[in-house]
């Protein structure tokens, strides 16, 4: 178990706890490495909670070899990843949770304590860089923060942003109807609720391509598009008519990268 520190309150903001999040399903390809790069950190505030889904892959047996280590841990069925990821909230007690899913990892040993240095102050979400990898390579992802281009596309990677935890309590958790973009839904919420956040160009973790989200063909990626419309409309009941001329653009663009292979 990674252990935490009891503080002061000048003491606690100079150093507070974080809350990594894992969630997981039949992921026995990759768990052990996002499991290990959390336990090598060498930040020492930090609670590690992982979230199984009832796997019979292997991945219950990798869990268990490091139970020891992790601080909170639960294996059974669940309804999607956005259920998942609430049941994560309801163990937490830090003052800043980042998700970390199984096809995830962190970058380097101290990612964490170089990341707690930006933490400090009113913002309610701090997001880093990523690092997007593929079978060719790593690709530096930058966030480009809260502005208008949220209200199009998620400019954030959850593998990469620091929610304060109080910020859950005050505009909710993950909406569990959304299979695919359940965190550009969130931010998006936050956004558009004013929620304080800012961007640091500081790589701290990798995403993997296997995961739902990263499916290149046509009918995955109608499903997201499905869903990021289908976000939209849900924190403007307006509709405002940008939609209406945005979207048949952007799909004619997507179905013109896709059919070329870009």
């Amino acid at each position: 178990m990674i252990k935490t520190i009891s503080s002061s309150s000048s003491s606690k903001e100079a150093h507070p706890l974080v809350t990594i999040v894992t969630v997981c399903f039949n992921a026995a390809a990759h768990i052990e490495q996002t499991i290990k790069s959390v336990l090598a950190q060498s930040y020492s505030q930090i609670e590690y909670v992982v979230i199984d889904g009832g796997s019979t892959d292997g991945t219950l047996e990798i869990i268990e070899r490091f139970s020891n280590r992790i601080t909170k841990w639960i294996s059974e069925p669940d309804d999607g990843i956005a259920h998942a990821m609430n049941k994560g909230l309801e163990m937490t007690r830090g003052d800043y949770v980042l998700f970390l899913h199984a096809d995830d990892y962190l970058l380097s040993q101290t990612s964490i304590e170089e990341a707690v240095s930006y933490l400090q102050g009113d913002h309610e979400i701090v997001a880093f860089t990523i690092y997007y990898e593929t079978s060719k390579g790593k690709a530096l992802n930058r966030p480009r923060g809260f502005d208008w281009r949220m209200n199009f596309k998620t400019g954030l990677w959850h593998q990469a942003v620091f929610c304060q935890r109080c910020l859950f309590d005050r505009i909710g958790g993950f909406d569990p109807s959304f299979r695919i973009t359940m965190d550009y839904e969130f931010f998006l919420r936050a956004y558009r609720r004013g929620v304080s956040a800012k961007r640091i160009d500081l790589p701290i973790s990798v995403m993997r391509d296997v995961g739902i989200s990263s499916k290149k063909d046509w009918e995955s990626l109608l499903l997201r598009f499905g869903e990021e419309r289908r976000a939209q409309a849900k924190s403007n009941k307006n509709k405002p008519v940008i939609y209406s001329i945005y979207w048949p653009i952007y799909i004619t663009y997507r179905w013109f990268r896709y059919a070329m292979g870009i």
